[in-house]
């Protein structure tokens, strides 16, 4: 069978793509996917969220390089290798990104994707259960939830906010991203809803549909510059596929670049010290590596109130053999269930720090702060001006690349982060949480000034895993940019890439809804059909950012 076209990677965008490009009998389409099944209590049961990208079936196990200014450190850098990608062993949050994103993406070259735009998209892919009604949608695949809020915690959190003088919201998603409010997740009927639920295992017994999983690709084919399929080892065997339409790399941030520099689409010097001999010089590749960076700021909790309570084997067996059976209870949650979006000073125009709020003190990977009973906020900066780069490590496909984010190498990084801290240690000041606060655990309130919170900041900052901008796209003149706006690969023919690499700029949150919205509207770009009509809402701006920072 000659395929119609070649999706590679059934990640958050891969999947989506699938489902579309496959809606017509008549498209005959074949995903490839490196990983295999997502079957499995450690992927479905949205509490084991520590787990799956700590195993290494389920990611691929990137670091970055030794990170200049964080003392050397190499970060991890969990990537999704299973049905579903990175949609399948992240922390489920759904954030859509604020409105300014996509209309600086349209400034930037992306034409076609301002917030008028995508909003449709947003729309047509969500069935929301809660959330502003006109602006949310209610019938798509991916379903959209919020938590029980269990701990009277999660409520204290919305509420010293607004005693600190924040606004707060009903849906960050909706017509008003700032202020505190719940959190939205991608969990439906008590299990993770990912791309692969939501959108492959509707589709994977359609006749017109091949997905081939353990299949690592190694490169694109071309015959002059056009792309007529890619190159892929399966158990130890070198395969190939022609198609007679497109190629479509949903490969990840980290993945994407990769395949197109060891394919020949790259930096040519790059290529040429690499041993490849270039066939498209385009310097964008693999640059413009962003992230958000992210610090745990933990309190010791005085009531047990918290989720150290279950921090032991019996009420782990209990919780998953609820879950197992029902569905329900407190393996049916991310527990990341209230958060907030503020500015960090009077002038920006809409919020630059996120908060993800956790009735918990423990590290991403799993490991509970000493001190017992706690809780602790996510914080970072969303739009720092630092970028990395990915790069190859050889020639060889089945090398690793050289990840550097290059995190906090601008000035603004630090007293971005220092604001963070301290306007973190203003909120849980408040009379909100009086009841429950104990001492600080970590920064520990003898860190206070900015050398000492610098040396926390390079000691404890980690990524959020959120990577992306790596194949940017932008206008076709743009000589750094690597898809046009419809995301077509630049200088060659039937080569596409649709996924978080091709954000020209990072967004506000969480990036797996905006990158299951890139598959969805790429799919009408490579189906040639009429986008969907643009949403003139206007989102609700702070009518006083120019002068007061809340």
């Amino acid at each position: 069978m000659t395929p119609d076209f070649i999706i590679v990677g059934a990640g958050s965008a891969g999947c989506a793509l699938a489902n579309r490009l496959s809606e017509d009998p008549k498209n005959r389409v074949v995903l490839l996917e490196r990983g295999g099944t997502d079957a499995g209590p450690f992927i479905q049961m949205p509490a084991a969220l520590s787990y799956p990208m700590n195993m290494s079936i389920y990611d691929w196990g990137y670091k970055s390089e030794p990170e200049p200014n964080l003392d050397g450190r190499q970060v991890v850098t969990p990537r999704g290798k299973v049905m579903g990608g990175s949609s399948s062993i992240n922390g489920m949050v759904y954030v859509r990104g604020h409105a300014r994103d996509f209309d600086t993406w349209a400034q930037m070259g992306a034409r076609g994707w301002s917030y008028a735009d995508v909003l449709p998209y947003y729309q047509r892919m969500e069935n929301a259960h809660a959330g502003d009604e006109g602006w949310r949608g209610r019938n798509g695949p991916v379903h959209v939830s919020r938590g029980e809020r269990w701990s009277p915690l999660f409520d204290a959190f919305i509420k010293a906010g607004a005693q600190a003088g924040y606004e707060t919201t009903e849906d960050y998603n909706g017509y008003k991203q700032e202020g505190f409010g719940e959190m939205e997740m991608t969990v439906y009927n008590g299990r993770r809803w990912s791309a692969a639920n939501a959108y492959l295992k509707p589709a994977k017994n359609r006749e017109n549909l091949t997905v081939i999983s353990g299949a690592l690709t190694q490169r694109i084919l071309f015959e002059g510059k056009r792309a007529v399929g890619i190159e892929y080892l399966k158990g130890g065997e070198l395969k190939q596929i022609r198609c007679s339409r497109e190629v479509i790399v949903s490969a990840s941030s980290i993945n994407s670049p990769q395949l197109l520099m060891v394919s020949g689409i790259g930096d040519a010097e790059h290529l040429a010290e690499m041993g490849i001999e270039p066939l498209v010089d385009r310097k964008g590749v693999g640059q413009n590596l962003q992230d958000h960076l992210e610090l745990y700021i933990q309190q010791a909790c005085t009531k047990p109130i918290t989720l150290y309570k279950y921090w032991n084997l019996f009420s782990k067996a209990l919780i998953g053999a609820q879950w197992l059976f029902t569905k329900t209870g407190k393996g049916a949650s991310n527990h990341f269930e209230t958060c907030a979006f503020i500015r960090s000073r009077a002038g920006i125009e809409y919020p630059d720090i996120q908060f993800h709020f956790l009735p918990f003190a423990v590290r991403y990977d799993g490991k509970a702060a000493a001190e017992g009973h706690g809780f602790q906020a996510h914080v970072g900066p969303m739009r720092s001006k630092s970028r990395g780069a990915v790069t190859l490590r050889s020639g060889n496909p089945l090398d690793p690349p050289k990840v550097l984010f290059n995190y906090m190498s601008h000035p603004d990084d630090w007293d971005e982060f220092r604001q963070c801290i301290r306007l973190t240690r203003e909120i849980f000041a408040q009379e909100a949480f009086a009841p429950f606060r104990g001492k600080e655990i970590q920064p520990g309130a003898h860190v206070q000034s900015d050398d000492e919170l610098d040396a926390f900041i390079r000691e404890h900052a980690e990524s959020a895993y959120h990577p992306c901008g790596t194949c940017r796209m932008g206008s076709p003149d743009d000589p750094l940019a690597v898809v046009d706006p419809e995301c077509r690969v630049i200088g060659v023919e039937g080569l596409r890439v649709a996924d978080s690499s091709i954000f020209p700029q990072i967004t506000n949150g969480n990036l797996n809804a905006p990158s299951m919205m890139v598959g969805e509207k790429a799919a009408d770009h490579i189906l040639g059909k009429e986008r969907l009509a643009p949403v003139n809402d206007e989102p609700w701006i702070n009518p006083n950012w120019k002068t007061q920072q809340r």
